[in-house]
């Protein structure tokens, strides 16, 4: 049911956690299923780039909500953030090596949750 990429994440997962005085928080859920996901960003300045120096989740929810969030902060975590706002949900499903047709919207919940994150950095530093 699962890849091989799936279960790695979910077994192992990558930049579980939170971080402690974030630049950006993201919270999404989605009510049906009930997963509940939130990103917290670290951005630093590097020749006039914001990049995402360190990316961390915590997600509530079944194994493809855990390997989605896993990977979505491996695909995010040293981009810039206008990089990061361009991850999509099937750029996750797609380095995961595809999700279940039931499953493919953790990916949605993913990207929502890291574009959220870098939302909120974009209005705290205005």
């Amino acid at each position: 049911m699962y890849s091989k990429k799936v279960y790695e994440h979910f077994t192992k997962p990558h930049n579980q956690g939170m971080i402690k005085n974030p630049d950006g928080v993201g919270t999404v859920g989605n009510p049906v299923c009930g997963d509940l996901m939130k990103i917290y960003i670290k951005v630093k300045k590097e020749k006039k780039k914001e990049i995402i120096k360190e990316i961390k989740f915590e997600t509530l929810g079944c194994a493809a909500a855990i390997a989605t969030s896993s990977m979505v902060t491996d695909l995010a975590k040293g981009k810039t953030v206008e990089e990061a706002l361009k991850i999509k949900r099937s750029d996750v499903a797609e380095n995961l090596e595809g999700l279940p047709p039931a499953k493919l919207h953790c990916s949605n919940l993913a990207a929502d949750a890291l574009h959220a994150a870098v939302d909120d950095y974009n209005k705290k530093k205005k």
